[in-house]
């Protein structure tokens, strides 16, 4: 998403001829959109999406898990075997 982020900034620079970045290649500027393609790829590829999406759902689920708990007064206690 970093990618992306600068990629705009970059391209919007570029565009309206403000800076340093008026002078410098289409290319360059257009690069952070190729990385941001390398890293969708390689995270679809690697398993590291799925893996990030099911840290979060299991994270969320504990977190139910426990308040429901907490409410009814069944959450471990220190102390409490």
């Amino acid at each position: 998403m970093y990618f992306l982020g600068v990629g705009v900034i970059l391209m919007l620079l570029k565009y309206l001829e403000i800076g340093a970045v008026a002078n410098w290649s289409w290319y360059v500027v257009l690069a952070p959109f190729a990385l941001a393609m390398a890293w969708w790829a390689w995270a679809d590829a690697t398993g590291y999406t799925k893996k990030k999406a099911m840290e979060r759902m299991d994270k969320r689920k504990q977190e139910r898990i426990d308040k429901n708990r907490e409410a009814i007064g069944t959450l471990k206690r220190p102390g409490r075997k």
